[in-house]
């Protein structure tokens, strides 16, 4: 598991999607600075707009990576893709206890649901568990 390179890889400065994402470029057939381009935007809950939290964007990310044919003439994958992004966001909200950033963090609240590191952390575990397993669990 990377669950922890994820972790130091956020307090070097990249973001919650980053950290998660650049984990598994050698896994998904992506260079890490095309991966790290690509996901720049989803930090904090899409550009800190406190959204979808990004290690769950970038869980989901690996998903499309993974599954999608890239078969431009007769998109044919999606569905797979779907698949795994339910199962990834069902398991995500389990076991953060909710997938957007502003209620992680516990804006309106002041309740912390989950740091970021334990988020990248999560989001780590899932991909591993969930996109890259032969069978999701």
């Amino acid at each position: 598991m990377k669950e922890e390179r994820g972790v130091e890889l956020r307090a070097h400065g990249y973001t919650c999607s980053q950290a998660v994402g650049c984990n598994y470029c050698e896994e998904l057939g992506m260079d890490e600075k095309t991966m790290f381009r690509f996901l720049e935007g989803f930090g904090g809950g899409f550009g800190c707009t406190l959204g979808t939290c990004g290690a769950l964007s970038a869980a989901i990310a690996c998903a499309g990576l993974k599954k999608s044919t890239a078969n431009l003439d007769r998109p044919d994958s999606k569905g797979q893709t779907y698949q795994l992004t339910r199962v990834i966001t069902k398991r995500f909200q389990e076991e953060a206890g909710a997938i957007l950033c502003c209620d992680l963090k516990g804006i309106h609240t002041g309740k912390v649901l989950c740091d970021c590191n334990d988020c990248v952390r999560i989001g780590c575990r899932l991909v591993e568990e969930v996109v890259l397993a032969d069978t999701p669990k």
